[in-house]
């Protein structure tokens, strides 16, 4: 999935009017991109919502992108890694669970998720937007992604951002047991300080799966990929690290 000179852009998206606004620094302009798309998606139980952010220069690569338990589509998080993604050629579509269209807090049972996650997947390949797809998602919706990707669900690869691997203070309750059942390409963000991943027990789990999983540690990050000051990193080097990681693995796909 090899990138177009996309390596010197960096982008931040904000809502601007009817657009997304892209800065490359290297050109020291804003460039706008095709406005983003408002989506109704059906699935089994009822309709989602979906906005669909296209790159300034597309990869023919499509991200499926599923929010964290406490998240929705547009939240900082969401809209961060959007950016980050668009900015280096990656087409986003990010979507809202059944339960937070509800207006509830508590996430649906994760069959539903995953029924949900599998619906809007088949919506994005009916309107052929890239050639290869790839899933995942923030926290649960990227464990969702990976539940499906157990199941042999078809994708061209499945990216993870701060998986959790255990609830906070919880690290007896591993949710390990399907990891090494997917076979597709992983690659896999966690802090190092991240609660709910325990660097020594991911480690471990890692070592039983396939060369397929990439695990890619981010110093210093917690669950929201957040750095403190004394770090001597900021945010948005962190988010440029995922992004960089992020290129060079699909690169590596071919």
């Amino acid at each position: 999935f090899m990138e177009n000179e996309l390596s010197n852009d960096r982008a931040s998206i904000v809502p601007g009017g009817r657009f997304w606004i892209h800065e490359a620094k290297d050109e020291g302009r804003k460039r706008m991109t095709t406005a983003p798309e408002n989506w109704t998606i059906a699935t089994p139980r009822g309709e989602v919502s979906a906005i669909f952010a296209p790159a300034v220069r597309p990869r023919d690569v499509v991200f499926v992108a599923a929010p964290g338990a406490g998240g929705h589509k547009l939240d900082r998080s969401m809209i961060a890694l959007t950016a980050c993604l668009n900015a280096r050629g990656v087409d986003v579509v990010a979507f809202d669970f059944l339960y937070r269209e509800r207006g509830s807090k508590r996430p649906d049972a994760m069959p539903v998720l995953e029924e949900t996650f599998e619906a809007v997947v088949a919506d994005v390949r009916g309107r052929n937007i890239a050639k290869h797809l790839v899933i995942g998602g923030r926290s649960m919706g990227g464990r969702a992604a990976s539940m499906l990707a157990a199941r042999a669900f078809e994708c061209d690869g499945l990216l993870l951002v701060a998986y959790p691997l255990h609830p906070p203070k919880q690290t007896e309750k591993l949710r390990v047991a399907h990891l090494a059942d997917v076979r597709a390409p992983v690659l896999c963000f966690n802090g190092t300080r991240d609660e709910f991943c325990e660097p020594a027990l991911m480690n471990e789990a890692m070592s039983m799966v396939g060369s397929n999983w990439t695990m890619h540690w981010v110093a210093e990050a917690d669950h929201s990929m957040h750095v403190l000051k004394r770090s001597g990193r900021t945010d948005v080097e962190v988010l440029d690290e995922i992004g960089e990681a992020t290129s060079a693995w699909l690169d590596a796909l071919g």
